[in-house]
């Protein structure tokens, strides 16, 4: 029987469809495998099951001489050496298209929330500090008739901007490639250069994948670019961010504010990011709801069932173990 390792509990949907199939072996605590744990969970492993926090790097992959795919619950890849799985004909899978909506409902969520201080105001209200209105109580930033930034404008960026329409925002984006005329069009918005766009937004938000390309993407010299009165909103990646000049903006209020549902070195925030009032803090919830994540299990389970049974995965990130078979 095959040897499944799964590095955390995954919804039912995701469970059932391997149960009574494989042998499972999987991380019973509430928290993220660590590697010595990972390394001796995989050891006898057929396939692998993990999430966007496990590092999959070279050592870990050759720590598991069975090892025949690598599913992992997540988009993004930017995790895994995709380079040496594939050297040693290891599949690996993702689950793309599922968590295009949660994650654009999310960066709503978290954009409203930053303009219009609900994380703080609900904390007012339970401290008992609230006497009645006033006329400057937690004033926030409108919405109606700004300008929305977005870099990135792949699935999750054209799900956020055809929100944004609702508002009656103008929608400013750049992208690597620039869309057609049709899809601009559809969602009324302009094309500009990166930095072009940082300056115009009265809300930026990241919606690219990662690479060492972007990292920092949004450094000191491009938060210094941003409105005093704009908000950057990040549900995309962490490292995108260079956090330390972000504290340093947020803390002098060169900048309105901030709301972050990704972090660059995640778990650990980096220091100063809890002691502003000006900035919402998510435990990476982009994809959270039930159903999403319900889906994004099943899916990463489906890959494992049709390889071991002898298929080709649907969602597959190097084909070309494939073609050297």
């Amino acid at each position: 029987m095959s040897t499944i390792f799964i590095t955390r509990e995954i919804p039912d949907r995701g469970l059932k469809l391997l149960e009574g199939k494989y042998r499972l072996i999987m991380n019973p605590a509430n928290r993220p495998v660590t590697r010595q744990e990972m390394m001796e969970g995989i050891k006898e492993a057929d396939a692998l099951l993990c999430l966007l926090c496990d590092r999959v790097d070279r050592e870990v992959i050759e720590s598991a001489p069975k090892l025949k795919l690598v599913a992992n619950m997540a988009v993004g890849v930017d995790n895994i050496d995709i380079e040496a799985c594939t050297g040693r004909g290891i599949v690996v899978t993702n689950t793309p298209g599922v968590l295009t909506e949660a994650t654009a409902d999310l960066t709503w969520a978290l954009l409203l929330a930053v303009a219009r201080r609900i994380v703080e105001g609900d904390r007012f209200v339970r401290e008992g500090k609230f006497n009645g209105w006033a006329p400057l109580l937690l004033v926030g930033g409108d919405l109606y008739g700004k300008t929305l930034g977005i870099i990135g404008m792949g699935r999750i960026g054209q799900a956020v901007a055809r929100r944004a329409i609702g508002f009656g925002m103008n929608i400013v984006y750049c992208k690597r490639k620039r869309l057609p005329l049709h899809v601009e069009q559809e969602f009324r918005a302009t094309y500009m250069p990166l930095d072009e766009v940082i300056r115009k937004a009265d809300f930026l938000t990241l919606h690219l994948p990662y690479s060492p390309e972007v990292h920092h993407l949004i450094n000191k010299e491009r938060l210094n670019l941003m409105k005093p009165t704009a908000y950057l909103i990040n549900t995309a990646r962490g490292a995108h961010i260079d956090e330390r000049a972000l504290v340093e903006h947020l803390k002098e209020y060169k900048i309105a504010g901030a709301a972050l549902d990704v972090y660059e070195k995640e778990p650990e925030l980096t220091p100063g990011l809890t002691e502003l009032e000006n900035v919402v803090l998510a435990p990476h919830t982009g994809s959270a709801s039930m159903n999403t994540r319900s889906i994004m299990a099943e899916m990463a389970a489906k890959s494992i069932v049709q390889l071991l049974s002898g298929e080709k995965p649907e969602h597959v990130v190097n084909p070309e173990v494939f073609d050297k078979s």
